[in-house]
């Protein structure tokens, strides 16, 4: 006869505490298996980047450098998930798997679907729990916001891990040799991945960082240590929202910087607030979020795409923030959204030609979270306030020194600050003597000229019948109600 286990499918919930897959597996009658599975089909979808697959590898070996006191492990699988639960049902029975709900793309909804239907044939029982503060299957917003307060405000669960004396388990699925040496190899510059660094972090943002969370966000280089950096550990699951919502709400500080903790904590909850939308409507990857926007023409200049792509369009905080990006896989939330307007309005390009771009590129992407986003700043949800940053202008206001700027572009390093924003207006003399070069002479738009173009086409669709039927259904759907608004302010 076949052994009995449960499993665990660790999918965005690498941790240890706060596990409620895991707390059920262990008040089950049968051991269980804690697996996760590298899928051929998710590595090489277009948003999927080695930086995100080597932070979940690399989660996954603080996990078991934990578990293995426990004689546990989590068990790495190279292969389809149908092919993985396929093998592991011929080798053991199965009676439950437990996993926290994935607000995926539509890739992955139908994997699931795929999954649930095998599962139903074996008669294994999939209990899938509620991420955070993402509820599947509701049509509108009404209540939401009292049900993510009561979801983050109950008990944090405090997992207790049983010891195991089954063998680890031997499969066919090992990671390919190249694939186990790219993963093996982390970046030195990008944030530690793991349950533990989650908490270093979130203790040293109460501890000191945070004080100036308010006053720093949109700076982009006094941003990257004010702000609470949790966002990888979020996407990922080293954290959950309800560990960091308690423990920043909780904290002695809190009386202190009372200004700058609530608007962290009001971040937390637009972070689940733009996950719901993908969980609702998961085709937001490829499809306008109001349909009404499908009908706009773009330019898509592939010279301007891929001058945005490289940090070499001539704009100096434009390049500094994608050169940044490539090298440390974070920079602050203003400057993501310029990058994107800077794409969309000014290089007058569709949002889907550079959507997967950033998506490789941030370390903390979370699909709800980035094609929400992405098409808010590209101005095609219809509903949202349209903003066209002035790169020129937020150079000034941001980075007023050229700090940070002089930090990602070090062909504009001797340049004096008044400078250094725009220095295409250098006199002749002076781009000779600051051995000035392209594209920095001569940028590959006239911001001034982009933005009024792009403020009359972007402004001017919205009075389209289409665009206006849209917003309708969307408000419907995604904007919280005034009851709701009102329970919220009462937690």
């Amino acid at each position: 006869m076949k052994p009995g286990r449960n499993i665990v499918w660790l999918k965005r919930d690498l941790r240890l505490q706060d596990h409620l897959p895991l707390d059920r597996a262990e008040k089950a009658s049968d051991d269980y298996l804690i697996i996760y599975i590298f899928e051929p089909s998710a590595l090489n979808h277009p948003d999927s980047a080695l930086r995100h697959q080597q932070f979940v590898y690399h989660s996954i070996k603080a996990l078991n450098d934990k578990l293995k006191s426990y004689g546990r492990e989590v068990t790495i699988f190279h292969a389809e998930a149908i092919e993985v639960f396929k093998y592991l049902d011929k080798q053991f029975t199965i009676k439950n798997v437990f996993s926290y709900q994935e607000s995926g793309i539509r890739t992955t909804w139908n994997r699931d679907k795929t999954l649930a239907k095998f599962f139903k044939e074996q008669n294994i029982n999939w209990q899938e729990f509620q991420r955070d503060g993402v509820v599947r299957g509701i049509r509108n917003r009404e209540n939401w916001d009292a049900q993510w307060f009561q979801q983050t405000k109950a008990p944090v669960i405090k997992n207790k891990i049983t010891n195991s004396n089954n063998p680890a388990l031997a499969h066919p699925f090992e990671l390919e040799d190249n694939l186990h040496t790219d993963l093996s190899q982390y970046p030195a510059k990008f944030l530690q991945p793991g349950e533990d660094f989650a908490f270093k972090y979130l203790e040293s943002f109460c501890a000191e960082r945070g004080k100036n969370y308010n006053r720093h966000i949109s700076k982009p280089e006094l941003s990257r240590k004010s702000c609470s950096r949790l966002s990888p550990y979020l996407a990922w699951g080293n954290l959950s929202i309800r560990q960091a919502y308690q423990y920043v709400r909780s904290h002695p500080n809190y009386q202190h910087n009372r200004g700058s903790f609530n608007g962290m904590l009001t971040r937390l909850k637009w972070h689940c607030h733009f996950i719901q939308k993908f969980e609702m409507e998961c085709d937001y990857e490829t499809r306008c979020v109001n349909s009404g926007y499908e009908s706009l023409e773009y330019s898509n200049n592939e010279q301007l795409i891929e001058a945005w792509m490289e940090g070499k369009t001539g704009l100096p905080l434009v390049d500094a923030c994608m050169r940044c990006l490539k090298a440390t896989g974070w920079i602050n939330f203003r400057m993501r959204a310029m990058l994107v307007s800077v794409f969309s309005h000014h290089f007058d390009c569709d949002w889907r030609k550079g959507v997967y771009h950033l998506a490789k590129l941030f370390l903390d992407y979370e699909p709800g979270i980035h094609y929400t986003q992405f098409q808010m700043q590209a101005g095609v949800t219809g509903i949202n306030t349209v903003r066209i940053y002035n790169p020129v202008k937020q150079s000034k206001d941001h980075d007023p020194e050229g700090s940070f700027i002089k930090l990602w572009v070090p062909e504009l390093v001797e340049l004096p600050a008044p400078l250094i924003h725009e220095p295409w207006n250098l006199s002749p003399i002076d781009k000779e003597l600051y051995d000035l070069k392209p594209p920095y002479t001569n940028p590959v738009i006239d911001v001034a000229e982009t933005g009024k173009r792009a403020r009359a086409k972007i402004w001017g669709h919205r009075k389209n019948s289409k665009v206006k039927e849209e917003n309708k259904r969307i408000v419907a759907t995604h904007t919280r109600q005034r009851s709701a608004r009102r329970a919220s302010k009462t937690n």
